[in-house]
């Protein structure tokens, strides 16, 4: 079960996510599912085209499966999906 709490530690593939807050002015609001993921970058289905989002320079609201709503700075999740799922963490609270 995905939580806020250990977001870090699941695949992001088929989440609802939006881009709130970019250094790129273009960037900001696109929202979509997340349909592919990298070491730098998220492909997002927007639903009229896919866009590939840089993660280094974004943050990112992710909705969960059960309505939660997460904020996470791109820079926290920079690595590949395999290497970030093994990666320890600090708790959230």
């Amino acid at each position: 079960m995905i939580t806020p709490q250990n977001v870090f530690r699941h695949e992001f593939i088929g989440l609802s996510v939006e881009v709130i807050d970019s250094n790129h002015e273009g960037l900001i609001g696109i929202q979509g599912i997340i349909i592919d993921e990298t070491r730098n970058t998220i492909k997002i289905d927007t639903g009229n085209e896919e866009k590939i989002i840089p993660k280094a320079n974004v943050t990112l609201l992710f909705t969960l499966p059960e309505g939660d709503k997460v904020s996470i700075d791109g820079k926290v999740i920079l690595a590949r999906p395999e290497d970030r799922i093994k990666k320890k963490f600090k708790k959230i609270r």
